[in-house]
């Protein structure tokens, strides 16, 4: 088989795959170009012998197109012009660290050997910076433009950590480390969904109810599940939200949930739901299954990072806290969330229910066991948690809430302790290996993030297969 046949069958093959050799040849390119200084071109006149030198500026820019070309066809089953960009982009900076260092190195070498003129030396160091400066601009350009997991926090190191030597190589290697990887899995993320695409593993028979916690809502202005509840649809489900209160009693919360419940059964003509509740949203729902008669509406319950027995740290702060203090906090809080479209908001309220104490009482008033196919009942039910394991891998608050949480409800995920998450026999606790860890908002997918180790979407999407093939 010829050799480029071989090349056009490596390009239409379906998934994710680097080149090293091709990203090597690109790395290569830019070295050559900006050393093909020393190959004689400066030294044309003085040494006719030389007969290449006249060659030199075409070679060098050839060599220098290449560099730009090369990271483009350097990895195949990339599916977005984001990605390919991003990809690019990430190519050309990593070029750009192997060609300055060695390119450095030669400088150093030619000015010890003394075996070019100062003139030729300082026109050898304005080629070879205008050069790479250029190249490293073009790369970064791109990955800033095309980049989503960088983030805003990336991205500023990046700029500080630009202008200092030595710790701009180190803010380099993390932007193109990040980069990289958000190629890979993305890339592999829309492969994966293309092959199971016709098998629509998370079409469920009930469609599902997604409920939102404390502080957030899920019906305007921001999506509070990220990008799962577009990956749950592409893979089938139906999916409706929770919509009720930001900041309300577990009680009223959970009479507007059934609310939403009965508005769903009549849309879809369905005669249940399955119900994915996160944080406060999981309180919500037990009560519109225990006190709202949603009970024989429900197929499955599953709770994501719940505080069931809620957070002792919130006692702490609600006991502590100076009145006025607290009736500030409250006041802006309820002012901003009824401008967004909150009907009545209490923030006290809210938080009042997430105490150790007052959940306590709820947990006693709800007497829910009975309902669910663990105890007897006919709901299927699941719960689950993760572990944060240090505060500077949470985002705000997240990062000052951890320590606090951790002195009165050890292990946690930034705001609910480990033994809170606990509910029913069916519980995962979830961690993932390393330093990061898994907070209370990635478990939502709020900040957009992935993680090494742990894929979010996936973790949802499997969670909807299972009910599937339950036959939920």
């Amino acid at each position: 088989m010829s050799t480029i046949v071989v090349i056009r069958e490596v390009w239409k093959m379906k998934g994710y795959r680097e080149f090293p050799v091709v990203r090597g040849i690109a790395y290569l390119s830019l070295t050559a170009a900006m050393n093909a200084v020393w190959l004689g071109g400066l030294r044309a006149e003085s040494d006719a012998t030389w007969t290449g030198s006249k060659l030199y500026v075409p070679i060098a820019a050839l060599l220098y197109l290449m560099a730009y070309i090369l990271p483009d066809v350097s990895a195949t089953g990339i599916p977005t012009k984001r990605l390919k960009r991003c990809y690019a982009g990430s190519v050309m900076l990593r070029g750009f660290l192997v060609s300055t260092a060695v390119s450095v190195m030669i400088y150093i070498l030619m000015l010890i050997s003394g075996d070019r003129t100062r003139k030729e030396m300082i026109v050898a160091a304005v080629v070879i910076f205008l050069g790479e400066l250029i190249y490293f601009w073009t790369g970064i350009i791109m990955v800033y433009l095309t980049s989503v997991q960088l983030g805003i926090d990336k991205r500023v190191i990046g700029l500080l950590c630009g202008m200092i030597p030595v710790a701009h190589l180190g803010a380099l290697s993390m932007i193109t480390r990040t980069t990289l990887r958000e190629v890979r899995d993305e890339s592999c993320k829309h492969w994966i969904d293309e092959e199971r695409k016709a098998d629509r593993i998370c079409a469920t028979r009930y469609p599902v109810i997604m409920v939102h916690g404390v502080f957030f809502r899920d019906f305007e202005h921001l999506n509070y599940w990220g990008r799962v509840p577009a990956e749950l649809e592409k893979n089938g489900a139906v999916v409706y939200y929770g919509g009720q209160q930001s900041a309300a009693s577990v009680a009223r919360c959970g009479a507007e949930l059934a609310e939403t419940i009965r508005k769903v059964l009549k849309e879809t003509g369905a005669d249940k739901v399955n119900v994915i509740a996160h944080s406060k949203g999981g309180l919500d729902s037990r009560y519109a299954v225990a006190q709202c008669g949603m009970a024989p509406y429900v197929a499955s319950l599953t709770t994501i990072n719940t505080p069931h027995r809620g957070c002792e740290f919130a006692d702490y702060l609600l006991s502590k806290a100076p009145a006025g203090f607290k009736d500030k906090v409250a006041a802006a809080y309820n002012k901003a969330s009824a401008a967004l479209g909150d009907q009545s908001p209490d923030f006290i309220e809210a938080v009042t229910d997430l105490t150790a104490s007052r959940c306590s009482e709820i947990n006693g008033l709800l007497n829910d066991d009975s309902f669910y196919e663990d105890a007897g009942g006919d709901i299927y039910r699941r719960s689950y948690g993760s572990k944060l394991n240090k505060a500077t891998s949470g985002k705000f608050p997240l990062n000052f809430s951890f320590h606090l949480v951790k002195y009165f409800d050890g292990a946690n995920d930034g705001l609910v302790g480990e033994k809170s998450f606990v509910w029913g026999r069916n519980f995962t606790f979830l961690t993932n290996d390393g330093k990061r860890g898994i907070s209370h908002a990635d478990m939502i997918d709020l900040n957009r993030e992935n993680i090494e180790g742990f894929d979010i979407r996936e973790f949802y999407v499997q969670l909807l297969h299972e009910l599937k093939e339950r036959g939920l």
